[in-house]
């Protein structure tokens, strides 16, 4: 059984839906990405269209469904030590901070883990045992339990320096040949929580440094404004915001200044 076309209509209540539960605004464009990552859905439910499985999601009856559906829709391409000049930059950082403090980071849209465990790389090699620490949260559940595990395919590896390849990654053998994981000390440092960015936020303490890249560019300008505001509320006095190197925060916020492109500071203010 093959299930009806997704019509406007009902691509428009899907736009909706993503927009209400999680701030991420759609564009016409992604019509075919929606069809293609909910299909599996609707041949497991045995559904005919796509407006039977809005009206499964929308009922309230199965809300892990609707944690599926999220999942499905919000889940980005990432990969290790990427945009490289936001690590420069937090090696920097690193460098001229004062000892004593723990460093706190938070990667605020962690995907399958890549980054805070990149983050977490070059933390264990710049701060050795000092007291460092590293919040990661997604709205995804899905990729979540992807990025505890700590487990990737090799070819997942190729952004890695060679050193910290060596240093914090164990290679699989037998029936893990191909893999590898992310060291125990890493992982331990780590601390991974679902998190939706477009609510109010827990408490989570204040923090020298928030990757929150390339998720910006799904939100319109008032959810941008939301998101940061909240975000900025935890950075300490003189903290760094880094964004994706395609986003930026001209007229969304005047809390936080800018340092460099991608790159910004909470006012002493």
């Amino acid at each position: 059984m093959q299930a009806s076309a997704l019509s406007d209509q009902d691509f428009g209540e899907f736009q909706r839906l993503l927009y209400r539960l999680a701030g991420i605004s759609l564009s016409p464009a992604k019509k075919a990405l929606v069809c293609g990552r909910l299909a599996k859905r609707l041949k497991h439910h045995s559904l005919d269209s796509y407006r039977d499985y809005l009206r499964l999601l929308t009922s309230g009856r199965e809300p892990e469904e609707l944690q599926t559906a999220l999942d499905l829709l919000t889940t980005n391409e990432t990969y290790f030590f990427r945009e490289p000049k936001h690590f420069e930059f937090l090696q920097q950082i690193l460098a001229e901070r004062r000892p004593g403090a723990p460093f706190r980071v938070w990667s605020a849209a962690c995907s399958s883990g890549e980054e805070p465990f990149s983050i977490a790389m070059l933390l264990a090699d710049r701060l050795g045992e000092a007291p460092w620490e590293i919040l990661a949260s997604d709205i995804s559940t899905r990729v979540l339990e992807r990025a505890r595990s700590g487990l990737y395919a090799m070819e997942r590896a190729q952004h890695i320096p060679q050193r910290y390849l060596k240093e914090y990654c164990l290679r699989g053998v037998g029936s893990q040949a191909g893999r590898f994981l992310i060291d125990r000390r890493l992982r331990a440092r780590v601390n991974f929580r679902q998190i939706n960015l477009n609510e109010t936020l827990p408490q989570l303490g204040e923090f020298d440094v928030v990757f929150l890249r390339n998720v910006m560019i799904y939100f319109d300008t008032d959810t941008k404004a939301r998101v940061v505001q909240r975000i900025a509320a935890t950075l300490k006095r003189g903290a760094h915001l880094l964004i994706g190197h395609s986003e930026s925060l001209n007229g969304v916020t005047d809390a936080l200044a800018v340092v460099r492109p991608s790159v910004y500071r909470k006012q002493a203010g």
